[in-house]
């Protein structure tokens, strides 16, 4: 197959899918007629993202593959099509985040005793139906109390393609500081996920 019509498909799957697509889902759009290889559909890539590099909106790779989003610094301008503001997020809500994401695997008594509060099931309810988090497995312990870890939800939706590009704690002076950051994070992110291109 042609590189340029190669392009122009993966363009057109790429801006009408409802989530990112990694380079075997991508594969799996072609037959073994159309010729088209692993290493094609990656240099594919490489080129719309270099096309794209000037425009108002780019191709990314998260956790769960690729996707059209707009640049960062469009989204004063696109935020206005949306009149509802981004959630808000309790400060619970963000230590409890935080404690999954740097501790996990971690149960939610462990939490309870890091945090020296109990953890509001709603939280955890909350976490787990913007599927951010999941349950990743059981403690062997009396009670089986289940394990709690992150997702690749969690991950596409920061931008991330592994946990790895986490900053880590040791990074972060003041442990007090974590939870503005994430908080503004999360706040950047619902609007920069509000501008992705429309199906």
């Amino acid at each position: 197959m042609q590189k340029e019509k190669l392009q122009a498909i993966l363009e057109a799957i790429l801006v009408s899918a409802e989530k990112p697509l990694s380079v075997e889902k991508l594969l799996g759009f072609f037959n073994e007629d159309d010729l088209v290889n692993r290493q094609d559909i990656k240099r594919a890539l490489e080129q719309i993202a270099s096309f794209y590099q000037n425009r108002g909106f780019e191709l990314v790779e998260t956790a769960s593959g690729f996707r059209f989003q707009t640049r960062e610094e469009y989204k004063q301008w696109v935020t206005q099509h949306w009149d509802e503001k981004p959630a808000k997020y309790s400060r619970a809500l963000l230590e409890t985040l935080a404690l999954i994401v740097y501790r996990q695997p971690i149960t939610r008594a462990e939490i309870e005793d890091i945090r020296g509060v109990a953890v509001s099931s709603h939280i955890i309810k909350t976490l787990q139906e913007r599927e951010w988090i999941r349950i990743v497995g059981h403690k062997e312990v009396p009670g089986r109390p289940a394990l709690l870890g992150t997702t690749r939800q969690f991950l596409d939706y920061f931008n991330l393609k592994s946990l790895d590009e986490m900053p880590s704690l040791s990074e972060v002076q003041d442990i007090e500081k974590l939870y503005p950051e994430l908080e503004l994070k999360l706040k950047e992110q619902q609007q920069e996920n509000e501008n992705e291109l429309p199906s």
